[in-house]
């Protein structure tokens, strides 16, 4: 049941949202309702999509609302350091404790604190969390000595945790007292409406505050933005807005002017007329895929291109070299070009085949071949830790080192993107 609207709109107010969607009026509603109520909340929402929003809007309409709000991004903390962060620490507990530190449980005591990216906690973090919601209590990092905390628990997440609780990544019993009660934040792309008054809004902003012309959409240029499927949701809307607003010779823009600002792994997304089908690449591994897939395809036209040439002009082509590849691509049932092609996951059993002279003779108007060499592939040439560093080098280029806004860019979490800066030794 969603609630009086003057309420709703009142909150949109006050917190700066923007939108009249159904579902985004359902979520606001459903965060005031459970707000007077001592249960802890679960915020489900794709990253970017404004979930910092209603953990604010449940501590506002609760009882805790003069107390402290804290809010914590579990995955901007690196590893070794969350217990500490979240509990505390005694002086001389590790090196460079230097000081006894309160944590923040211990800060947010009596009031409200808010666990973003839940997901990314280590396990062993996840034991003593569960601790604190079933029986409110914690111990600082070296120290045994127990301490009470009186906190209402928030949390938000934008990976499945069922799916993460399968995989042994997080703990059931956890997830089952966190979820006192759900609250679902729409993506952009199931609030279309909503897209172009957001625009209006970032891009105006951003005008105010450094003095240039903000931007208008035209027609065309608004349906293209609102079908534009946004991965990244509100936070790549604005930064979309705001690179337009100070980039764009033009203050009045049509579809054509907006399509430079698309990101470039995502240019696929933006339905055009006569598009048949639409992609999304949302996340790391699956962009890794889509580059293997890619190379596949290729190596494999490049076989049948062999296979092609031979058949066809076997008289022009050594009997050594025809019997090499025939040697590489026959099957053990003496089939040609078969399926030698999953041996392809195996790179250093492959071979691909370079050419020299592939062209059209003048005088008899036939294909022609020369230097057909085998050529061994090294096991790294399309190793997925290479493609993976050279897509986070990218963004981190991209992006002049910003870390939010690469990790934003793929899809990942800001500790995830630390940890595999620090493995792959990437300097931007």
């Amino acid at each position: 049941m969603i609630m009086d609207s003057g309420i709703i709109e009142s909150i949109k107010k006050n917190l700066g949202i923007v939108g009249n969607d159904p579902m985004l009026n359902q979520a606001i509603s459903t965060a005031v309702q459970v707000a007077p109520i001592q249960l802890s909340a679960l915020i489900i929402g794709e990253s970017g999509s404004g979930k910092e929003f209603f953990p604010q809007i449940i501590h506002n309409y609760s009882p805790r609302k003069h107390n402290n709000y804290v809010a914590v991004n579990c995955g901007g903390i690196p590893e070794g350091t969350i217990d500490s962060e979240l509990f505390g620490h005694e002086k001389g507990a590790f090196t460079g404790a230097i000081s006894e530190r309160k944590g923040y449980f211990e800060m947010a005591d009596k009031g409200t604190i808010f666990l973003d990216e839940i997901g990314e906690l280590p396990l062993s973090t996840q034991a003593k969390l569960l601790r604190v919601l079933e029986r409110g209590e914690y111990m600082r990092v070296g120290s045994s000595a127990v301490k009470k905390t009186d906190v209402r628990i928030i949390a938000a997440t934008n990976v499945d945790l069922e799916d993460a609780i399968a995989h042994g990544r997080f703990r059931e019993d956890l997830f089952y007292r966190l979820n006192g009660v759900m609250v679902h934040v729409p993506s952009l792309r199931n609030r279309r409406n909503d897209i172009p008054a957001l625009f209006h809004r970032f891009t105006n902003d951003f005008a105010d505050k450094n003095h240039i012309q903000p931007v208008r959409l035209s027609d065309s240029a608004i349906d293209a933005i609102k079908a534009y499927e946004w991965p990244g949701n509100v936070r790549q809307l604005k930064n979309f807005a705001e690179q337009l607003t100070v980039l764009s010779e033009k203050r009045a823009v049509d579809a054509n002017d907006i399509l430079p600002y698309i990101p470039k792994r995502s240019s696929e997304m933006l339905v055009m007329s006569g598009a048949s089908e639409q992609h999304s690449y949302s996340n790391e591994r699956e962009i890794l895929y889509k580059i293997l897939f890619d190379m596949r395809k290729d190596v494999t036209d490049l076989k049948k291109l062999v296979v092609e040439l031979i058949n066809g002009n076997g008289d022009r082509v050594s009997q050594e070299n025809a019997q090499i590849i025939k040697r590489l691509y026959q099957t053990e049932d003496g089939n040609f070009l078969s399926s030698k092609i999953s041996e392809f996951d195996k790179s250093a059993e492959n071979s691909v085949y370079s050419f020299e002279n592939v062209g059209r003779d003048s005088q008899t108007d036939e294909a022609r071949v020369t230097e057909v060499t085998p050529e061994v592939v090294s096991p790294d040439v399309y190793s997925i830790s290479d493609s993976e560093k050279e897509l986070i080098t990218r963004a981190l280029n991209k992006y002049r080192g910003n870390r939010r806004k690469a990790a934003a860019e793929l899809g990942i979490s800001e500790r995830t993107l630390f940890r595999k800066i620090h493995n792959y030794d990437i300097r931007s």
